[in-house]
């Protein structure tokens, strides 16, 4: 019997041969992971360890003497009694069971300490697997193909792919000094279609901290009903104030009557508030009409019930007021630092002022140099950084995004010296050809723009 020799397929043969048309979509995509330019992205040109500074695979970088201020993980950490609280129900009567959902008391603290709206007939709270388990039900439980959504340009990194893999068509509002770097009534309703399903309100807005008003929040709500728009509102950032003359107002808090926000989903989680990400808990909140859905797709897919020691760390952490006002301290002590640091640093702007949060933009245009090249240096001196590629058309190569969250001052220090040290390493270009050979390899459009633009 003749046995008929088969050739391997190799690796791209297999991705367009297996991968869904879903996958595909994000293997190129300029904000799909890994796609992005990061200090991950810098590891390689400068010939450093991956172990020594991601050891054991871990996301975030901790190797001895780099400081991490590219992803927003909250650096200062869980409080004691959030760690007491998850030992104390590390039993086994609660480890050998399927959790509820949400425990009672967790689902009404989530839902009037985050969302400022007590739990009835016309309101719920899902608990999900981290503020991004909540884009990710949300997206697929309301958006269909061909379906528009509006978000801003920059915006967090998974809100444009994530509505995409859904069918969505993404209409991005570019935001700048014109509009405050956050969403303007007048601009969301110039961009709403018939085929508009959803308004991304991301608020404080991710990557610039700032807040909107009040009275835009409601504008924007009024607008989005009128039209029969669902607006998503993603909350994620809003533990720490960090201006003390800002107030933040999730858009559940403004329910009345006269105001209702029954079209309005809500988003947050624990990892930027009370610092474990490692948990995975969030929050997901709006109308148990619309809830039902997402519970109905989330049991279909991930079928995931947040476990009993996480459950109630969180519950421990959202009512330990004395952590929040401790780290927030922290907090506007970094901000101070840095925004020194700019104002020495020629070349270096700091955009808009962050009202909340620990998440900020500089840019570093006036430099003269991409912010891929600084970002390269900066890790050369054992600083991490994310660069504005990823965020979104609007700053790619301009804008740098820090979190200003890391509880050690020499941190700061370290990026005090390191900043105009970096700034003048890449302008000999040591590291263009670096940048470009990892835009390259991606192959996406922005970063096909972005090798044009560098090559200048």
């Amino acid at each position: 019997m003749k046995i008929e020799r088969r050739i391997a397929m190799d690796y791209n043969q297999m991705q367009q041969t297996f991968l869904s048309d879903q996958a595909k979509i994000l293997l190129h995509h300029p904000q799909g992971m890994g796609n992005y330019f990061t200090f991950k992205s810098a590891i390689d040109i400068l010939g450093l360890d991956w172990d020594e500074l991601l050891p054991n695979g871990v996301y975030n970088m901790i190797g001895e003497g780099y400081y991490d201020m590219g992803y927003m993980a909250n650096l200062i950490g869980p409080p004691e009694s959030a760690i007491k609280a998850m030992k104390d129900h590390s039993t086994w009567e609660e480890l050998r069971v399927y959790p509820p959902d949400l425990i009672p008391e967790l689902k009404k603290e989530a839902a009037e300490h985050k969302f400022g709206r007590k739990l009835g007939d016309d309101f719920t709270v899902l608990g999900v697997e981290g503020a991004q388990g909540g884009i990710g039900y949300t997206y697929m439980t309301f958006l269909n193909p061909g379906d528009e959504i509006i978000t801003t340009d920059p915006a967090y990194f998974h809100f444009v792919p994530g509505a995409e893999i859904n069918g969505a068509i993404v209409k991005p509002i570019k935001l700048g000094k014109h509009n405050g770097y956050k969403l303007d009534p007048k601009e969301v309703e110039a961009a709403i279609t018939p085929k508009t399903k959803m308004i991304v309100v991301c608020d404080p807005i991710n990557p610039f901290g700032v807040v909107a008003t009040k009275e835009e929040l409601l504008e924007i709500a009024a607008i989005a009903r009128k039209k029969n728009v669902l607006i998503f509102n993603n909350i994620t950032h809003n533990t720490h104030r960090s201006d003390p003359s800002a107030q933040h107002y999730p858009m559940a808090s403004l329910h009345t009557p006269e105001t209702p926000m029954d079209h309005v989903i809500s988003v947050s989680g624990i990892s930027k508030g009370y610092g474990m990400p490692a948990l995975r808990v969030g929050f997901m909140a709006g109308h148990p009409a619309l809830l039902r859905g997402a519970f109905l797709l989330k049991m279909e897919t991930t079928k995931i019930h947040i476990n009993y020691p996480g459950q109630y760390a969180a519950y421990t952490a959202m009512q330990d007021h004395a952590y929040v006002e401790k780290s927030t301290e922290t907090i506007r002590r970094n901000y101070k630092h840095i925004e020194e640091t700019v104002a020495m640093t020629e070349g270096v702007t700091i955009p808009v002022k962050p009202q909340y949060g620990f998440c900020m933009i500089i840019d570093v245009s006036g430099s003269g140099v991409s912010a891929q090249e600084v970002a390269t240096a900066l890790l050369k001196y054992k600083i991490g950084v994310i660069t504005g590629d990823g965020l979104g058309d609007a700053g790619d190569i301009e804008y740098i995004r820090l979190n200003y969250s890391h509880p050690d001052i020499r941190c700061f220090e370290l990026f005090r010296e390191a900043l105009p040290k970096a700034i003048a390493d890449a302008k000999t270009g040591m590291y263009r050809q670096g940048v470009i050979d990892f835009f390259e390899k991606i192959g996406s459009e922005r970063g096909k723009d972005i090798i044009k633009r560098i090559k200048k």
